[in-house]
């Protein structure tokens, strides 16, 4: 009988939440002076935060959930742009989080597929959205990435690292003062040898940039669905590459991965992976 009242209990504060909900979506388009355009854009915003809080947390399944939640907000012309956005982010990081968890290269694949779709509608409908084309940039570099794994001598890694490439070459003019395409391309020019403008250092030193650029020029915008992360995936970079670099700065790493711990404090990631790395290394280290 206890049992059933605890029950009962749950189910009916889900009901009052749910009653809650419902009021308030009837209320909101009543609000005196907010525009239909406004409405839309408050509640795809709240969409938006929750697929970024559902990043953090490594949380794939309400990634997805919310990815399709979005999806009658693109119908709406004066915000479609972002909304396409968001959706793409939603599943390129669906599939970030995917790497971490070791999930099918075959299904993080078709995440990455549709994540360039959405980031290709967004750019269609605003072609100076840099951003979108950034968020594309890092889906095709983990597009070649897991295709290789899936298959090695495919000819379609080449293709795709060639598109990558391309794309890198035609963004990065105006791309410069953007700290997310210092955060897109880090890995792929750490990966590039110093004798191609890459390596280690010229990755921690873009990673460095993009950080002095978020935090000397925050800009203050009065759309919430204009993309404005990037200083917490900065700290993290440095932070793995501090780590993992050829000659490892433990201590330098560990301050890094805590600043983004101070900004995100359930980064999945961060605390749950990359912090007991260093923790381990530290001890190695003695």
């Amino acid at each position: 009988m206890r049992g059933r009242k605890i029950e009962f209990g749950l189910l009916n504060r889900e009901w009052l939440w749910g009653k809650a909900l419902l009021i308030l979506l009837i209320w909101l388009p009543l609000v005196p002076g907010l525009s239909a355009r406004d409405r839309a854009q408050e509640q795809a915003a709240r969409i938006v935060g929750q697929i970024q809080r559902a990043d953090y947390e490594g949380d794939r399944t309400a990634l997805k959930r919310l990815y399709d939640e979005l999806a009658p907000f693109a119908k709406n012309q004066d915000i479609a742009a972002r909304v396409e956005y968001w959706r793409g982010f939603a599943l390129w990081r669906r599939t970030i989080n995917g790497f971490n968890d070791k999930v099918e290269p075959t299904a993080l694949q078709e995440d990455l597929r549709q994540a360039i779709d959405e980031f290709d509608r967004a750019v269609k409908l605003d072609p100076d959205f840099v951003d979108a084309k950034i968020g594309k940039l890092s889906c095709l570099g983990l597009l070649a990435f897991a295709t290789r794994q899936q298959d090695p001598g495919s000819t379609r890694v080449q293709q795709l690292i060639g598109e990558t490439r391309q794309l890198w070459k035609d963004v990065e003019p105006a791309a410069q003062a953007n700290p997310r395409f210092f955060w897109v391309i880090g890995p792929m020019v750490w990966n590039t040898p110093p004798e191609r403008a890459g390596g280690q250092t010229k990755a921690i030193e873009g990673y460095e940039k993009g950080l002095d650029a978020m935090r000397n020029h925050k800009a203050v915008t009065k759309n919430p669905l204009e993309p404005s992360w990037g200083e917490p995936e900065l700290l993290m970079s440095l932070a793995w590459s501090n780590l993992n670099r050829t000659t490892p700065d433990v201590k330098v790493a560990e301050q890094y991965a805590q600043s983004a711990l101070d900004l995100v404090p359930d980064w999945h990631y961060v605390r749950d992976i990359l912090m007991p790395q260093i923790q381990n290394a530290k001890k190695k280290q003695g």
